[in-house]
């Protein structure tokens, strides 16, 4: 049975060199791989997937109002085997449920995301991962301070800002 993983961790751990790096594999494996990206995500152009080291793939473009079933539903002819979503944070909570269906209709979906803003607070699509996903998983990272990085935290100066 397909599955729904979360994969969530602090800025810079590698979330989407890992999401990048598990297309390749599948893709080696002679299955076709859809690979999703959120348009709220503005750090690369809009269709584009680029990790920090330079990996970087075409992806297609999810809006805040688009239904993701309906995306694979369209394509009957061109069905994917994997799925998997690059900044899953920013999708909705019926994005989510959605992608949830998918996984229940015989599709492995890998999400790889961040869990909380710079305040601790959940995003929405991942609040909704973590509710209904089957398998979550942390990708750890170091801290400047040599100890486990446990939020993204936002910089200032030196100083660290909360609001």
């Amino acid at each position: 049975m397909a599955q729904l993983y979360f994969y969530y961790g602090c800025m810079g751990c590698s979330k989407t060199a890992q999401a990048l790096m598990m297309r390749f594999n599948y893709e080696q494996q002679g299955k076709k791989v859809a690979l999703l990206k959120p348009t709220v995500d503005t750090r690369t152009p809009e269709g584009i997937v680029q990790s920090r080291i330079g990996l970087r793939s075409e992806a297609i473009s999810v809006r805040r109002e688009d239904n993701i079933s309906r995306l694979f539903v369209e394509a009957k002819n061109s069905l994917p085997d994997i799925i998997i979503v690059d900044e899953a944070q920013f999708l909705t909570e019926r994005q989510v449920d959605q992608l949830k269906d998918l996984a229940l209709a015989g599709f492995p979906v890998l999400c790889y995301g961040l869990k909380t803003d710079f305040q601790t607070h959940l995003f929405e699509g991942s609040k909704r991962l973590i509710e209904i996903a089957d398998s979550i998983q942390e990708i750890p990272i170091l801290c400047k301070c040599g100890r486990k990085a446990e939020v993204n935290a936002r910089i200032s100066g030196s100083r660290i800002v909360k609001s």
